[in-house]
């Protein structure tokens, strides 16, 4: 509760709200603080007169002019209305919260010196809006009684030990509260502030605990129209979003809007909310997880951090005694980096503390929103809440809940060197390279040549000098180099047509050279005609020198890969990845696979030849197939063999690099389907879409089409279409996959031909 605090309190006083009114823009002001901040405007330069005179000027152009002139002096903290020739400049305050304060306007000056009529224009200090009263002034913002009846409950709900309001530093405990002014009091700050003298003699004092009680029992105020204040709030007007009454509407200010009931769209809003808070509730979930992983990584950095030091004093001590000096200069280096990784830690987890924070309080307060039975005030504030929801899940968006820095301390230190070198003794590094990753996407064969792309893994900081290329001789010989250097993609030219060539890549350093990368089968075109055409490349000079011996009568050239693309197969029992000639014809290719156990998450359980899997986790877990397309029409399908307790997997198709440990769908690596016992959803970047009936139960079967010469995607149940088109506009290397818990078990079929309500749709016209 303590996180909610915030949201009850006045952007203005910086205190608790007292009788807040709702500005259209959504956000809440005191009722006196609206009042000091109210700024008075010439009447022939209001937005209304200049309407009626043709002005060109616009009401955005006043507004833009209005919010210019009040905040243009923020160095000085001073701002003056210069919007108007006769306004004069008045100075300005800030309140607790940062926000400028104007004090009402100066008294009038002698009726021989008035000026013309004025109209009263207000700035809220959010969103800095300008809003022109009209003839009501204040009276006609709705007062926002829900938000009264929160701050009550808070305050109610806040320690047993009530204090004093009047206390400048350490508040007092509380002695007694005056039911007049409704402010606690200590003893040292009522003799002080409330003296039994006086107008203030009259003032009933009670003790604080009977003064909470009557708070509690004040009776709540039934909302009524600003317009007619006799009249309740019946209904609710959609184009204004606001609750009116039947008054209102005979009067026909509503004639022409959509009008609903007013408990109707009470409990519609009340349904978005819940809707969004669950959005949110997920990700304060996450958070507190990622809170925790980085806790762990502190621990695991100061733990590493002790057993390195131990170890390089161990070696230090070993040497004589000219190594004292060095040694110390070593211990430093080690305690910088120790104490950089806890930094970034840390400001990572006060960061992510911070945020976690804030949405946890404005959850917190919108369920307390939630409970209100107000229809009307939870409506004047439902729409608001709910954006803010929404952009609060935003925030926490991709990047926010991934490590900045890695637990490993990537330093060894060589202790063998001479006595005579000691002064150059320095760190090197204690790992050899990660093992490169294949880009899939960047890889491609043209006719007889082969384009292929690799990266150093994420998070990876030791350094690479460079990296080796190896191919077999396409008969399934012995690898051989055909590239050394520092690039990261390479072009090999002049090779066998219809042929399939197996290559790997590894980096190198001055420590040793990094394990082999998954090996790449590269099949190239079946064309025949130009085997004997095959014009090499020139190769620059400066790579010339770092070639190595080649097994084909062919040139190395280092060029962008080529557009095309087909698709490839990861084939785990041998770590390969497989990549077809991009000339095959796709359209009446049938693809056989199974699932990767290689990128799929740890928690899948794979039988049957990878072809059925489940998961031991009440989460869901991504699991992807062996198989990548880029072009053509495949079909495959999934049966499911156990469905219990109604849960909700998803399939479709996915990136290489989509998340593992949330349900397909949820990023904008994933185009999914989800769906349970009674409907069904289409999912892609976390935005639903497409609620269709018609789920899924023990022995059905669900089927993915992707067809990549249109670029679409679609779904069906037991060989009938679910919904329209799921997903167009598809480009790009895409693997089937599926998410799912332990409460489902699938199995893979491929292979299959295109189902019949597609063939059809796809022979006409």
């Amino acid at each position: 509760m303590e996180e909610m605090e915030e949201e009850l309190k006045c952007p203005v006083c910086g205190s608790f709200y007292r009788e807040p009114i709702i500005l259209p823009c959504s956000h809440n002001l005191c009722q006196a603080c609206a009042r000091n901040i109210l700024v008075q405007t010439p009447e022939s330069e209001s937005p209304q007169s200049r309407r009626a005179s043709g002005s060109a000027v616009s009401d955005y152009d006043y507004l833009d002019l209005d919010k210019m002139s009040l905040y243009s002096e923020a160095d000085s903290g001073y701002g003056s209305y210069g919007g108007f020739a006769s306004a004069p400049t008045t100075p300005c305050q800030k309140s607790p919260n940062g926000v400028r304060v104007f004090p009402p306007a100066a008294p009038p000056p002698p009726a021989a010196l008035a000026p013309p009529p004025r109209n009263a224009c207000l700035t809220c200090p959010q969103c800095h809006r300008s809003l022109v009263l009209d003839e009501r002034g204040l009276r006609g913002f709705p007062r926002n009684r829900l938000l009264e009846g929160v701050i009550d409950r808070y305050q109610q709900g806040r320690a047993a030990a009530l204090r004093c309001q009047l206390c400048e530093k350490a508040p007092k405990e509380a002695a007694v509260m005056c039911e007049q002014c409704d402010v606690f009091y200590c003893d040292p700050c009522r003799l002080r502030c409330h003296p039994p003298r006086g107008p203030l003699a009259k003032h009933r004092l009670v003790p604080p605990a009977q003064g909470r009680v009557s708070r509690r029992l004040s009776p709540r105020k039934i909302s009524t129209c600003t317009d007619h204040e006799l009249e309740n709030h019946s209904m609710y007007c959609v184009q204004c979003k606001s609750p009116v009454c039947y008054q209102c509407l005979e009067e026909g200010k509503h004639s022409s809007h959509e009008v609903k009931a007013l408990g109707a769209m009470w409990k519609l809003h009340k349904s978005q909310l819940s809707q969004a808070l669950n959005g949110l509730s997920d990700r304060a979930k996450e958070a507190k997880e990622f809170l925790v992983q980085l806790r762990n990584m502190v621990q695991q950095i100061q733990e590493n951090s002790v057993e390195f030091e131990a170890c390089l004093v161990a070696q230090c001590d070993a040497l004589i005694d000219a190594l004292n000096r060095r040694k110390a200069q070593l211990l430093s280096r080690v305690n910088k980096e120790h104490e950089h990784k806890l930094k970034v830690v840390r400001d990572q987890i006060s960061h992510c503390t911070v945020k976690l924070r804030q949405t946890t309080g404005l959850m917190e307060y919108c369920l307390e929103v939630i409970k209100e039975n107000d229809p009307s005030g939870f409506l004047q504030i439902s729409d608001a809440l709910i954006r803010r929801v929404h952009l609060t899940e935003d925030q926490w968006g991709k990047g926010t809940l991934t490590p900045r820095m890695t637990t490993d301390f990537d330093l060894n230190l060589d202790n063998a060197p001479l006595l005579q070198s000691i002064h150059q003794l320095d760190f090197v590094q204690m790992k050899v390279p990660a093992p490169p990753i294949l880009q899939l996407e960047e890889c491609c064969t043209h006719n007889n040549s082969a384009t292929l792309s690799w990266k150093q893994p994420p998070l990876s900081t030791v350094q690479v000098e460079g990296y080796i290329l190896e191919l077999d001789d396409g008969n399934g010989g012995q690898f051989r180099e055909v590239y050394v250097g520092k690039e990261t993609m390479c072009t090999v030219d002049g090779l066998h047509f219809n042929s399939t060539y197996s290559a790997r890549v590894k980096a190198f350093n001055k420590t040793g050279v990094s394990p082999y990368s998954k090996t790449l089968v590269l099949q190239t075109s079946e064309d025949m005609q130009s085997e004997e055409q095959t014009l090499p490349f020139p190769v620059p000079l400066e790579r010339s020198q770092l070639r190595r011996m080649s097994p084909f009568s062919s040139t190395l050239n280092l060029q962008p890969s080529f557009p095309g693309r087909s698709y490839f197969e990861l084939r785990s029992s041998a770590h390969q990845l497989s990549l077809h000639s991009s000339l095959q014809s796709l359209n009446s290719a049938v693809a056989w696979f199974s699932f990767d156990p290689a990128s799929a998450h740890a928690d899948i359980i794979f039988s049957n030849d990878n072809l059925t899997v489940t998961c031991n986790s009440y989460d869901d877990r991504v699991v992807l197939g062996k198989t990548g397309f880029s072009k053509g029409l495949h079909y495959w399908e999934l049966s499911i063999d156990r469905y219990d307790n109604h849960p909700d997997p998803a399939f479709g198709v996915a990136r290489i690099d989509v998340l593992k440990d949330a349900m397909l769908g949820k990023d904008d690596k994933a185009w999914a389907m989800y769906v349970d016992n009674n409907r069904s959803w289409f999912m892609h970047n976390n935005s639903h879409t497409n609620r269709t009936e018609g789920g899924i139960t023990k022995g059905a079967t669900v089927g993915v089409l992707l067809d990549l010469t249109r670029r679409t995607l679609t779904f069906s149940i037991n060989e009938d279409q679910q919904g329209p088109v799921a997903f167009e506009n598809l480009e790009g290397l895409f693997f089937p996959a599926v998410s799912l818990n332990r409460n489902v078990q699938v199995t893979l079929h491929t292979g299959l031909p295109v189902p019949e309500f597609y063939a059809s749709r796809s022979a006409m016209p």
